[in-house]
């Protein structure tokens, strides 16, 4: 492995890790604040695409402009919705093992809409995936409750529990909607690099600078929760005075630049078992992460339905199969 390559896996951890620490400190304080984020990230990514990928929009592009605009749709609601699951009481941890049902979504639109065929390992691992992510959102659903105050006559606090229960389960919709139009978009990603070729950082920067007119509608919810960041107290960080929550959002949207880089980087000098394993270990050091620094309830069952979702996780990516080749000494895999 070169010096490139390490190094990107070093960014991977570092940019990828902190971005979720930094996402789940601004929902903390401001359940709302992801779409806020989510917008800010698109600008930063699209401004820094215009000079280099667009050439000031001198470039030409590989792609025809309708194709975007089908790509950008995908793209846009997921991401929405995603950010929007956070208003519902669903909690980090459930939010990262649910979103890691994305092979799962994938693998049914690829049967549903391109009549693919999986070996049956391939449907095993789907089913323990499955099984992880049901598992932990059936532990999730009795510990659900909105930041609110315990209200003291008990039949009050009881009707406001069932009302959590119900947002929580509209939450636990948006990502199940959320995931399988992430699947679709990748079933389209993957006809248009096929018929136009592989231009993954021409599609990064259309993805993100297309939806930019789309934000326009959501201003007044952008513009509420600035406010809300601005006025959050005030913290020192490098000799600059900054509300806190507007350093968080800073924070945010430069590792998230730096986790897409470091991806892009890592797909671009190692094998896919390298990317596929990298990116399953960060999931796993975020969600370990979250649970002991953030404090959030994660019980037996949940490290139950996590160990599903990562092990279907390596089968499908035949992550196992391949390390067990790397220790099978090379006479023998000569003679296989």
């Amino acid at each position: 492995m070169n010096i490139k390559a390490a190094l990107a896996i070093g960014m991977v951890f570092v940019g990828c890790c902190s971005n979720v620490v930094f996402l789940e400190l601004l929902v903390k304080e401001d359940p709302g604040a992801g779409n806020l984020a989510t917008f800010l990230q698109f600008l930063f990514i699209a401004a820094g695409g215009f000079c280099t990928v667009g050439k000031f929009g001198t470039a030409k592009r590989h792609i025809p402009f309708k194709k975007y605009l089908l790509l950008v749709g995908f793209f846009w609601t997921s991401s929405v919705a995603n950010n929007y699951a956070f208003d519902f009481n669903i909690s980090m941890p459930l939010h990262m093992i649910f979103r890691a049902g994305s092979l799962m979504a994938n693998m049914a639109m690829g049967v549903w809409i391109l009549k693919k065929q999986y070996p049956v390992l391939k449907y095993l691992a789907i089913f323990m995936i499955s099984a992880g992510i049901a598992i932990c959102t059936i532990q999730s659903s009795g510990e659900v409750k909105a930041p609110r105050e315990t209200h003291e006559d008990a039949a009050e606090e009881e009707k406001l529990k069932f009302i959590d229960w119900l947002w929580w389960c509209l939450g636990i919709g948006i990502l199940t909607f959320a995931l399988f139009i992430s699947a679709r978009m990748g079933i389209f990603q993957e006809s248009l690099y096929s018929k136009f070729g592989k231009h993954p950082w021409e599609a990064l920067y259309y993805a993100h600078l297309l939806p930019l007119v789309i934000w326009l509608p959501t201003a007044p919810n952008l513009i509420s929760h600035i406010k809300l960041a601005m006025d959050t107290p005030l913290v020192d960080f490098l000799g600059f005075s900054l509300p806190r929550q507007v350093l968080w959002l800073i924070l945010y949207v430069l590792t998230q630049g730096l986790c897409i880089s470091a991806v892009y980087v890592l797909t671009t000098e190692c094998a896919s078992l390298v990317v596929t394993l990298t990116v399953t270990l960060r999931k796993f050091v975020s969600l370990i992460f979250s649970i002991l620094y953030f404090r959030n309830p994660f019980t037996f069952g949940h490290w139950i339905g996590t160990l599903l979702v990562f092990i279907g996780t390596m089968i499908f990516t035949e992550l196992l199969q391949k390390f067990v080749y790397l220790f099978i000494p090379k006479d023998k895999k000569k003679v296989q």
